[in-house]
């Protein structure tokens, strides 16, 4: 094995596996949607699960973007929620549920392009085996025979995936200003993000549903865990870790996913989705744990980049 460069080492493991249970509570999402939620209202459940969860941070934190920073954290949450949910609820609704899955996973090889192009990060040929491995092993846990294709679905969900892959890998090629944590930046673009939402979801599906208590608890679940602490913890981990390494534990939501239907909504498992199942596993480990994680740059000081910080910094 080739020597480490200077300043470089391993992904952590302990920051890899507390970034991993973002990627597996989203993989509750699915559940919670047709469990929980008013059907047929995507984009509503997807401003719902961004505006609120961002406003909530930002009283936390009270920490807001300035300077330059106010322009990059819209882009990012164009790219990581604004953009990003209803590409991904048109996927969704398009397309079977088992090939917007793979087409999701498929996020991983996107974010090795944009590492070689934004961070370069030359992708390796274990990297790149190890992708393909993990869209094949998806592949055999969500996708049936009888799947149909959609040519605007399958568009919506390529673009998504790779919105969130650049969205990834702008996050950590920016970083985040000195003082700033990543509870801030989350709150700075679900926020930004979710007002982009809510003139596109009056727009195609009118005014909100009226909800009942059932609801309301999918939705403070969706906002609270699946939401402000999964892009915490995601943020968190992308400021530690090498961007692919963090894009590759993408490939464990659909994996989240199909054993939260088996043992929650009794679905059953085969054993050729145990098999994608092991698959999916050795590509995300293949991928995560073979990047090397390149010294920290130094903070930004920059005025023009400094949050307006009104009481205290946040975690």
């Amino acid at each position: 094995m080739t020597a480490p460069r200077p300043g470089a080492s391993l992904p952590n493991v302990r920051d890899l596996a507390l970034t991993a249970l973002t990627p597996l509570v989203w993989g509750s999402t699915y559940a919670v949607t047709t469990e929980f939620l008013p059907p047929g209202r995507p984009l509503f459940t997807a401003t719902m699960r961004a505006l609120p969860a961002g406003l909530a941070l930002l009283v936390a934190t009270r920490v807001l973007p300035r300077g330059i920073w106010l322009w990059r954290s819209t882009v990012l949450g164009l790219l990581n929620i604004g953009a990003f949910f209803p590409l991904l609820f048109l996927a969704a609704y398009r397309l079977p549920g088992g090939v917007a899955a793979v087409l999701g996973a498929a996020g991983p090889l996107f974010a090795l392009a944009f590492a070689a192009l934004l961070l370069a990060e030359r992708p390796t040929a274990v990297r790149v085996l190890a992708g393909l491995t993990g869209v094949a092993g998806v592949a055999l846990v969500v996708l049936r025979a009888d799947a149909g294709l959609d040519a605007a679905g399958l568009l919506a969900g390529l673009i998504g995936a790779a919105l969130l892959s650049a969205g990834t890998v702008l996050t950590k090629r920016w970083g985040r200003p000195e003082g700033v944590g990543p509870l801030a930046q989350a709150a700075w673009q679900l926020t930004l993000g979710g007002l982009m939402l809510v003139p596109v979801a009056l727009l195609f599906e009118g005014a909100p549903p009226a909800l009942d208590g059932r609801a309301i608890s999918g939705y403070v679940y969706l906002g609270v865990i699946g939401t402000a602490a999964a892009y915490w913890l995601w943020f968190r981990g992308i400021s530690r870790l090498p961007a692919t390494s963090v894009a590759f534990l993408v490939l464990l939501s659909p994996l989240s996913a199909a054993v939260i239907g088996w043992a929650a909504l009794g679905q059953a498992l085969t054993p050729l989705q145990l098999l994608g199942m092991a698959l999916a596993l050795g590509g995300t480990l293949a991928g995560s744990l073979t990047a090397r994680r390149p010294a920290e740059p130094a903070p930004q000081t920059a005025t023009t980049e400094r949050p307006l910080v009104t009481t205290h910094r946040s975690s």
